[in-house]
């Protein structure tokens, strides 16, 4: 039988590196997967909804094309060339992966299900066994990358219907006439926008108060506003009660603010949640703890409470962001060949891929209200920005929320063009730990909308003076530039 040193379960945005950086630092590894490499991301999220989002962007600023003077007779979309491209996206991303794992000899790739049989020896502290497909290994520590799967509701009849969802809307070949998104998150929002701009009618039906509910009330209610000013029809508050085939057309019936109403559509996108994968691992033969949400129990060494079985990514329950499973593997890296030193005690920001796009991290106002922390509350409007303005970007605005006492940066939320990267300014700031100042008296270029977020941190009431940092010129130039 195949003995490692290391198994790792799952070809994700955390197993894949691991395995490498394992197998490099002289440790015998395998990487067990039972489908596709690159998890996720690479598959049927970031990697390829990003390339259909970027077609979705071309086509509605091909349609705005006149508010810059520029005439297009007529703009037309070709749905199924759209998808066909960003399933290239995602073959190119996976083929990569492939290539370098197939001809591995270590990490070696093992194709099938991985499950867990307990241990070998009598006392049960022996290596651990594991089933993959038809073959048994042993592995003296393992690693979960499992990752999450979509989550269907039992919503009666929903079953009855070919549910679209995160993990299978690059199957669609044709345009619907008109989705139902259910679930007014980030998926959906994310969804929504996207079809809306192919051409789709598109409703979306959200069971909270309103959509993106984990953000401050003001980010909801304008992401809404920029949403139905699109023509995207949102139904807050909803109970989706009974989902029906009638002929050539889904029926939807809810019940809203207690009045009951129904709409007919040609698909339904349910973007609900997500379902753990640990279900099938057979976690329970070694009595490794598990959340009701069937979230594998981690500290922030990612460590279980079986020593020598270690989890990453999406699975351990965290933020469910592919920069943190990739972060994971940095954190598991450091406890297995390195110093112990990397935890999972970080700053994690996030994007909203809308048009415009959110960019947060860290807490928003009604946490640090929920908190009783002393704070200042700021906003800046993006149509006082200059580049906004000069191209035609004027939506969205950006919020910072400040301690009073420490004048730290303790959350951000940048509703503009370009949000998800704009943030990254002040993710640098909170990881430095320097006052919000830094920003403030620093000299950023014109025109740029990383203007903008300067401008926000000149709206912080000043407290104390500060002193401007002084770098000589010369010592930030490189060689070449300084000849």
């Amino acid at each position: 039988m195949d003995r490692y040193d290391v198994l790792v379960i799952g070809g994700g945005q955390a197993g894949i590196p691991l395995a490498f950086a394992l197998a490099k630092a002289g440790k015998k590894v395998a990487l067990a997967e039972r489908k596709l490499l690159g998890g996720s991301c690479v598959n049927f999220g970031c990697t390829p909804t990003k390339a259909a989002i970027a077609s979705a962007k071309l086509a509605h600023q091909a349609r705005r094309a006149g508010e810059y003077g520029i005439r297009i007779p007529e703009v037309k979309v070709d749905f199924f060339a759209v998808i066909e491209r960003a399933r290239r996206v995602a073959a190119h991303s996976r083929e990569g992966h492939d290539s370098r794992l197939e001809h591995s000899e270590n990490p070696k790739l093992l194709r099938g299900h991985a499950r867990l049989e307990g241990r070998e020896g009598f006392n049960g502290h022996g290596a651990f066994r594991v089933r993959i497909g038809e073959r048994t290994i042993f592995a003296a520590q393992v690693v979960v990358n499992t990752g999450t799967r979509s989550l269907i509701p039992p919503i009666p009849g929903l079953m009855d219907i070919d549910v679209v969802h995160a993990g299978n809307w690059l199957e669609l070949n044709t345009l619907p006439s008109h989705i139902a998104v259910i679930g007014g998150g980030y998926i959906g929002l994310e969804m929504a926008q996207f079809f809306s701009r192919m051409g789709s009618q598109v409703t979306v039906l959200h069971a909270g108060q309103r959509i993106a509910d984990r953000e401050d009330e003001d980010v909801s209610v304008e992401l809404a506003r920029l949403l139905e000013r699109e023509g995207i029809t949102i139904h807050t508050g909803v109970h989706v009660q009974r989902i029906e085939r009638k002929h050539a057309e889904i029926s939807i019936q809810f019940e809203q603010a207690g009045s009951a109403s129904s709409r007919r559509v040609s698909h339904v996108f349910v973007a609900t949640g997500r379902i753990m994968n640990s279900d099938d691992l057979g976690l329970e033969t070694l009595g490794v703890r598990v959340t009701n949400r069937g979230a594998i129990e981690v500290n922030d060494r990612l460590e279980t409470n079986v020593p020598g079985i270690y989890a990453a990514g999406d699975i351990t329950g965290g933020p469910q962001f592919t920069h943190v499973a990739w972060d994971d593997y940095r954190v598991l890296e450091s406890q297995l060949v390195g110093d112990r030193s990397w935890t999972s005690k970080r700053v994690v920001p996030y994007g909203l891929f809308t048009d415009p796009e959110l960019g947060r991290v860290g807490i928003s106002e009604r946490e640090a209200r929920e908190q009783g922390l002393e704070v200042h509350v700021v906003k800046f409007e993006m149509n006082r920005n200059g580049k906004a303005r000069e191209i035609g970007e004027e939506d969205g605005f950006i919020k910072l929320v400040i301690d009073a006492k420490t004048e730290r940066i303790l959350g951000t939320a940048v509703l503009s063009s370009e949000g998800a990267e704009l943030v990254h300014t002040y993710v640098t700031a909170m990881n430095a730990d320097v006052p919000y100042t830094v920003i403030r008296d620093a000299v950023f270029a014109h025109p740029t909308l990383q203007e903008a977020i300067q401008s926000a941190t000149a709206l912080v009431p000043k407290q104390n003076p500060t002193l401007r940092l002084q770098v000589p010129v010369r010592e930030v130039l490189t060689e070449g530039e300084a000849s």
